[in-house]
């Protein structure tokens, strides 16, 4: 297959590891802004917070992926990414450790993800790439979080439950 697209990507560290979405899916990074928490949702959903006049809800990616809990840090920020929920997209933050550098990949360079060996499920990641001898997990956000857990982020979403 001759297809060599090349996709601009955002990198982002989880501990020693290093995640990347394609920059098609992320609206912005903000610093790490006071989170509400909201009673009865999972461990992973941090709460939502208040983007220009809008309620997000905010997951913390290290409890989503099973991953070790950390105090938050200077360079702890949100990934607000837009997630399709039903065919209506809505906007989402993802806490991460910290942030790098936006790069590109060709398709060429990407590999199917690994069977095993990672600490995330494997269909969350849409395939593997390296950047200087370092491997990078693509993510597929679609498919990080089920369509319960999605709905559950759009409840959170609506305007007659956003806190004040």
């Amino acid at each position: 297959m001759s297809d060599n697209t090349t996709q601009q990507y955002l990198t982002f560290g989880l501990g020693e590891e290093v995640f990347a979405l394609e920059t098609g899916s992320v609206r912005e990074v903000i610093e790490l802004v006071p989170v509400t928490r909201i009673p009865k949702t999972p461990p992973f959903m941090r709460g939502v917070i208040n983007l220009r006049g809008h309620a997000v809800p905010v997951v913390d990616l290290r409890i989503k992926f099973d991953m070790p809990k950390v105090k938050d840090t200077v360079n702890t920020c949100i990934i607000i990414v837009d997630v399709e929920v039903e065919g209506e997209k809505s906007h989402m933050g993802a806490i991460v450790d910290s942030v790098r550098e936006v790069f590109e990949m060709g398709s060429d360079q990407i590999n199917p993800p690994p069977r095993m060996g990672t600490s995330i499920r494997a269909d969350f990641i849409k395939g593997m790439g390296k950047q200087n001898e370092e491997f990078i997990m693509i993510l597929d956000i679609g498919k990080v979080f089920s369509s319960e857990e999605l709905h559950l982020l759009e409840a959170l979403e609506e305007p007659d439950n956003a806190p004040d």
